[in-house]
């Protein structure tokens, strides 16, 4: 590693450890989504944090949104919310001229202009509200009445949602969840961690903490991270490990299919993929694998991404993107369980 990258990483690790020290001032417990939340920061991807009420998830967020200077935004998702709520609307205001009273149209921007958003029970508002956040999250950009209108970078939306068999909860569209680079679980505290809770929030005063990055900083430890290098064999362990989620296709849609046959015919799904999985993971499952196997490298001290780098984020990178058929909800299982099935018996080398 050159030694100029070798004093980015030292300074990104620095960076990193001191963001996360702030947090954990407030947070108690959870290091693994704490550590999934700012390896999405510093990827820039968005996170999506599910969980029962009450346990901290808005908490969490909010508390990174403290040790960052960037413009926070917090989006509260309910069920008549409307897509103008999130973006902003054109209305009309009067204005005085030479000849008297006229009006134009002018653009109010909606709180999505800013840079960390907070889409808090995102999964309470209705699927049409819901897109709303489709182009934003993917163009970081938004389109009203024609008009594109480009939001400030870096721009990260951190989500929150209860799980689904709740009431009042809207699925949300599987276009809107492959947009989020992780999915972490958060769940109910331990005794222990109860008792800290319980001592940090009943006795003496609130911890506020320090804002520790600002935007510029955050892009240029992007940029570090897409420097990280990783083999062209690890690379396509995490193409295999994404087409492992791929059911083959019918016979009929093979022979209609376009491209080598060689290439269409292969098949690295696993039995238990075969049986459950209705629908695979996208190729942004790739990208997230490979970004966040290089972060969690240069985390390290390491020059290059690992095999197990990737198979350490498979859980948050996959779980999300992968749709199970109604033969896997009778049975109880899981995605968690066909990822954690995929990490077991996918081959290291390829075969």
């Amino acid at each position: 590693m050159p030694e100029d990258v070798q004093s980015l990483a030292r300074q990104f690790q620095t960076d990193y450890a001191r963001v996360r020290e702030q947090i954990e001032r407030v947070i108690v417990g959870n290091r693994d989504v704490i550590d999934g939340v700012l390896t999405c920061l510093f990827v820039g991807g968005h996170a999506l944090l599910e969980g029962p009420p009450g346990i901290g998830k808005t908490l969490l967020i909010r508390t990174l949104s403290q040790t960052l200077s960037l413009d926070f935004g917090r989006i509260q998702f309910t069920p008549d919310l409307m897509p103008a709520d999130i973006a902003g609307t054109t209305v009309v205001h009067e204005v005085d001229t030479a000849s008297g009273t006229d009006r134009e149209f002018r653009f109010q921007r909606g709180p999505i202009f800013a840079q960390i958003i907070l889409a808090d029970e995102i999964n309470r508002a209705t699927p049409k509200t819901q897109s709303a956040l489709l182009e934003a999250m993917q163009e970081r950009s938004v389109t009203v009445a024609g008009t594109t209108h480009a939001l400030p970078a870096p721009f990260f939306v951190m989500a929150t949602q209860n799980p689904i068999e709740q009431e009042g909860t809207y699925p949300l569209p599987e276009a809107q969840l492959d947009r989020f680079f992780f999915k972490l679980l958060v769940d109910y505290s331990d005794r222990t961690e109860l008792a800290e809770i319980l001592n940090r929030t009943t006795m003496g005063e609130s911890i506020t903490p320090e804002p520790i990055l600002d935007g510029p900083r955050i892009i240029e430890h992007q940029k570090l991270i897409r420097r990280v290098a990783i083999a062209p064999a690890i690379q396509d362990y995490a193409i295999r490990m994404v087409l492992a989620t791929h059911p083959p296709a019918p016979a009929s849609s093979r022979s209609a299919s376009v491209g080598p046959a060689s290439n269409r015919s292969q098949s690295f799904s696993t039995p238990m993929a075969n049986k459950y999985v209705r629908f695979g993971a996208s190729p942004r499952a790739a990208q997230a694998l490979v970004l966040g196997a290089k972060c969690r490298a240069l985390l390290d001290g390491r020059p290059a991404a690992a095999t197990d780098d990737i198979r350490a984020i498979a859980l948050p990178a996959l779980r999300h993107r992968i749709i199970i058929n109604f033969e896997a909800e009778a049975e109880g299982i899981t995605t968690d369980a066909i990822v954690r099935n995929i990490v077991e018996t996918l081959p290291i080398e390829a075969g």
